[in-house]
Order: structure tokens, then sequence, then C-alpha cells
């Protein structure tokens, strides 16, 4: 069990129902290929788990499948890496029948590197008719059950991603904002997205209590309909797969017209940890949405007061709050709306008998502030949105 940040393990392992026996630390300036460890510390390891009667032994690094076949054999003990400790926890997580798709997925890619561990007992020999051995034969028929599970599994969220891609698109042309929320796991981010939208999505003092996306639709009164959407929180070194079999649902992000970035503002450590979420958002493309930072849990710290702090031009860009104290989201929302209101351009359009669509479809957007009827018959709109999105509906519809 080895890494820097020995508290976010164990609190992984207590996110998994693992009571963890013993925390071992070392330090090696590149990996043994076989054990990852030295031999020093395997035969210190192999110690402690005589002493506690362990089952399990949890590195907090990701092993190749050889080294983790190794390390059982060595050890005679169920070893798991990181990887496999984050997925267990996700398979507890998901509720929705696309987050089970996307976790079984993700186990199975796994698994589908580490399938020689369970048949070394099993006499193995190089391939040839006749001279098979009974191991080999066994570990084939795994690997296709394997793979066309995986093809099959693929196929099934490459069509609920369609339906997802669908309804973004539907949200688009009507024009109604997303919010996203994201974070490092345990940030709080849960709790403020119930806050916000009065939901009931599962929050707790946990990493990664929140697996499933949740859009929720919320009208702020200085501004109108915002959708506002919750999912995982990220962790550092958060496994390249597993980023992308949740490709699907961190796509809510990447389509958001503003992410807040919640922080807890308790962790002596929270510049990596805004850092890890920076990772995470530029590899999924969401890098360059304009973006609110919200540090919570100051009550942590110091006395919980709503601050704002604002860039050169105005513009909010740092929120701190404390999600306990109710009065908060009050002013967080009227921070939200400013925020998307910085990003919209309020214009007066006049539109002729003729342009009646442009109008149904600017109420459908709920983008029209105001309507005033002229002398001529003309209908006199002013409107608010993006101007990029104001510039499409026009072009498209006049």
């Amino acid at each position: 069990m080895i890494n820097a940040n020995n508290d976010e393990f164990i609190e992984l392992a207590r996110a998994a129902g693992v009571f963890a026996r013993e925390l071992l630390v070392g330090k090696r300036s590149t990996p043994h290929p076989k054990y990852f460890i030295g031999t020093g510390k395997l035969e210190e390891l192999e110690s402690k788990i005589r002493e506690h009667s362990v089952d399990l032994v949890i590195f907090n690094n990701n092993l190749s499948p050889s080294q983790e076949r190794d390390l059982e054999s060595a050890l005679s003990c169920r070893v798991l890496d990181k990887t496999g400790l984050i997925l267990d926890i996700f398979a507890q997580r998901a509720l929705t029948h696309e987050g089970k798709l996307q976790v079984e997925l993700a186990q199975l890619k796994h698994l589908s590197t580490r399938l020689i561990r369970g048949w070394t007992h099993l006499k193995r020999q190089k391939g040839g008719i006749g001279v098979r051995g009974p191991g080999e034969t066994q570990l084939e028929s795994d690997r296709r059950l394997v793979q066309a599970r995986i093809l099959t599994l693929e196929k099934k969220l490459k069509k609920v991603a369609n339906q997802r891609s669908q309804g973004r698109n539907r949200r688009r042309k009507s024009g109604t904002p997303l919010v996203s929320l994201v974070g490092y796991t345990n940030a709080g981010k849960s709790t403020i997205f119930n806050n916000l939208t009065s939901s009931n999505v599962f929050a707790k003092d946990m990493l990664f209590s929140t697996l499933d996306p949740t859009l929720r639709m919320k009208t702020l009164d200085k501004f109108g309909d915002v959708i506002f959407s919750d999912t995982v929180g990220f962790i550092r070194d958060l496994p390249h797969g597993l980023v992308k079999a949740f490709n699907s649902t961190l796509e809510e992000v990447s389509s958001a017209d503003l992410i807040l970035h919640v922080v807890d503002s308790s962790k002596e450590d929270l510049n990596d940890e805004i850092f890890q979420v920076n990772i995470v958002l530029s590899e999924i493309g969401a890098d360059m949405i304009p973006r609110l930072f919200i540090y919570n849990k100051c009550d942590l710290i110091d006395e919980p007061k709503f601050t704002v702090n604002r860039n050169s031009e105005g513009d909010p860009a740092l929120v701190k709050m404390s999600a306990k104290v109710e009065e908060h989201f009050g002013k967080l929302l009227e921070v939200i709306s400013e925020k998307l209101s910085f990003d919209h351009v309020i214009t007066v359009l006049n539109l002729s008998s003729n342009d009646l669509y442009l109008r149904s479809l600017l109420y459908d957007m709920k983008s029209v502030l105001n309507e005033k009827h002229l002398d001529d018959g003309s209908v006199e709109l002013k409107v608010r949105m993006s101007e990029q999105k104001l510039k499409s509906v026009i072009k498209r519809y006049k």
C-alpha cells in the first residue's frame, strides 16, 4: 500500500467498505519489475499479513497483470490495485442502467488483461493440435466470452450515448443554458446541487458518493430557466480507462455553458486538487468553458461569510461559502445569474408579421425579456441570449 496521499487512500478503502488493518509506506526510484515493491518491503508485508490475518492487500498504484499475479503468489492473498479499488466503489454506487453498463464495461476491460491469474494452477503448454493444455483452453474460452460481452456493452452504451446526444441537441435548440457542477470528490458538490435545485441526490461524507449524472431544471429570478447537472467527482490519477468508460456522462460537462468548480477550501492541498480536476476537464475538452469557482466549507477554516471575488472586468470569478449556511444559496443563485448574463447579450429585434415563427421560437427558448406591439403591425422584442446563439438563430430563421 504505497503512495503520497495516505489519507485519501484510506478514504477510498473506507468508501469500498474495507477496514484497514495496516498502512505500509515505501519509496523506490523505479518499481520492482516483478513485485512493484522491493523484496525487503515484500517481506515486511508478508509479516503484517500473518500478524493481522489479512485476506486483501490494496496498492494505491496501478499494477501490471504480471505484478498482481506474482504478488498474489508470493503473499498467498488477494491483491487489488487502485483501478480495481475504484471500480469496486463505482460498482456499489451505480444506480441507473447507464451507470451500471459503464461500470461493467470498465470492469471487464480491466479484467481482460488479468484472466491469466485465475488459471495459473492449471497446466499450460504452447498451442497446437493435440498439445493444448487445459488451462490455455479455458483461458481462450474466457477471453472470447469477455470480448463478446464487451462488444455487447459498447453497442448498448453507444445507443445510450446517442440518446444523450439527442437530448443535448434539444436543449441547445431550446436555448436553456446548462450549468455543470464539477469538483474533486467529496468537495461538497452534490450537497450544493441539492440545495440549488431542491433535489435529493445522494450526498455523504465519503469519496465517490455520487456516480450517476443528474439533471434538474431551475428558474432563476434574474435570468430565467437553467439546467443544472451533477456527476461523478474527480480524483488524482483517475485511470484513463475510467474517464473513457464514463465519457458519455462526462460529455454533459463538455457541452455546458457554465462550469461551477466546487473546491474544498479546508484542504491544505486544494491547489493540487484544482489541478487534478483541470487535467480531467482538459481531457474531455471542457477546459475553455466559462467557470465559476466555489470555495466551499469555509466554515471549517473561518467564520462562514459569503464573499465574491471578481476579475478585472468585474465578472464573478470565485465565491467563498459554506453549504451548511442556507442563506448562502440564494446569494449563490444571484451570482450564477450574473455570471450567465455576463456571457449573454441583450438586444432588441423588430419582427414583421412574417417572422411569427421566430417570435415563437424565442419564447420557447425563454429568451424574451419584453415585447412591444408597434403601430405598423410589427413586434419589438427585447431578448437575452449568448451572442453566438443569437446570431445562429437569426441566420437560420430570418
